[in-house]
């Protein structure tokens, strides 16, 4: 009986191990995508501030062409006197 007890036991165990071996290699795999969805982040993240940069420039080109045309539109006497 106590022969039966530990192959059962140890029956168990291997199972176990097989077990905790498979969620092993799962967490393995996650911590893999989940280094990849963090790489992507931090490229769009990037991309993002870069789109930020992009209309900052445009932004102060439209200013300068603004004051560009205000300038001409009084040379022109073009604007209504207030």
């Amino acid at each position: 009986m106590t022969e039966n007890i530990e192959n059962l036991i140890l029956e168990h165990l291997k199972a176990i191990r097989g077990d905790l071996g498979n969620v092993h290699a799962e967490l393995s795999e996650l911590k893999l995508r989940v280094s990849s969805l963090e790489e992507r982040a931090t490229l769009i993240e990037r991309g993002v501030a870069n789109v930020h940069g992009d209309i900052a420039i445009v932004h102060s080109r439209l200013d300068r062409i603004d004051a560009r045309i205000e300038r001409i539109e009084r040379r022109l006497e073009l604007t209504p006197v207030s």
